[in-house]
Formats: structure tokens, sequence, C-alpha cells
């Protein structure tokens, strides 16, 4: 019999927690694989734990976390009704941006989270994520707010909370997305099809 989404992620979280593939795993407090609900509807993804993600060993507890946590319920869903994880998976140096390798590194991981819990909605925070499950390259201010469709998902950019918290005239459209988010995911169906 096949193992449950929730066993398969718990698994992954496991083999995450191990992970030596980059040099990032050596100033480590502890990996972050990501947490919420194996059947979640949404995915939000960042770019990469900072100081309390890696203290923590949870994704988006800081400052920027409870603004995307607090704008999440906002917008009607329990924090259990969706999964929230990063490209990266341990705390780069000093918060600063994830090197190119070390994305390529960690890759496989998030690939791995999003396969095994199909969402109908991925919902990227900044340019890490949106490079990454987009298009590289791409601006924010391209895109920012219009949903894709890439690889079978369909996925939502969005500014993340950090740059929200450090521009606040960028506050209103960042609700607005996780809004059309919500909106979004109720008119996905289980095959990833805009049925509005």
């Amino acid at each position: 019999m096949a193992e449950g989404k929730r066993e398969l992620l718990e698994r992954l979280a496991g083999r995450i927690r191990e992970c030596t593939a980059c040099p990032l795993c050596e100033g480590r407090t502890q990996a972050v694989p990501g947490e919420g609900s194996p059947d979640a509807r949404v995915v939000f993804v960042g770019e990469a734990p900072g100081r309390d993600e890696d203290a923590q060993g949870r994704p988006f507890v800081g400052r920027s976390g409870q603004l995307l946590r607090q704008t999440i319920r906002e917008a009607g869903w329990r924090e259990d009704e969706v999964f929230i994880a990063n490209v990266l998976k341990c705390r780069p140096p000093d918060n600063r941006d994830p090197a190119d390798e070390e994305i390529q590194a960690c890759r496989a991981w998030l690939i791995a989270q999003l396969v095994t819990i199909r969402p109908r909605l991925i919902v990227t925070l900044g340019r890490y994520s949106m490079a990454l499950l987009i298009k590289p390259g791409l601006r924010i201010t391209q895109i920012r707010g219009q949903h894709v469709v890439r690889d079978g998902f369909v996925v939502l950019p969005t500014y993340h909370p950090s740059a929200v918290l450090r521009d606040q005239d960028k506050l209103a459209d960042f609700r607005r997305d996780i809004t059309k988010a919500r909106r979004l995911s109720e008119v996905i169906d289980d095959n990833g099809r805009l049925n509005v």
C-alpha cells in the first residue's frame, strides 16, 4: 500500500534535516523543511529561513512570518489548511540572498514537496521562488498578482513579506494578492484547471 502524503512529507523532512548537499548545512542550527497540511490547496514558497526560523526549525516565524500568517488568516484560511515552505531549507549566513548553487542544491526538496502535496495553487513570495517556479529574470513588479500555469501548477507571485515590512506602500497589494490566492484556490480543480 502506498504511503500517505503526511508520511511522505515527514520522510522528506527527515532527509532535509540530514542534507549536506551544500555548505549551508555547516552553519545551520537546524534545517527548515516547511510545515502545514499535506492536503493543502495552496502552498506559500519564500526564499530562505532567517535567524528565527533557523532557531525554531519552522518557516516564517519572525516578523515577516507574522505578517504572512496574519494575512493568510485575514484571507479566510486557518494556518493548518495551507503549507508554508522556502526555496532554501537552511539559513544563508547573515540572511544574505540565496546563491544559485544553493538554490540548485535545494530545488529537488521543494519540487518533491510540491509533487507530494499537489496544491491547486502555489504563491511565490519574492523573486527567488518566482524565478525558480515561473521564469528566471522576471522582475516582481512585472508579474506580481498575475497567475500563470507552469509545469501543471497554477502559480501566483507576490511580494516577500519582508519587502512589505520595508516598504509599507506594498502592503495593500500584498493583501490583495493573498485574497486573490484564496479566490483562485476555490476555482482551480484537482487537475489544475481554472473553472471560472
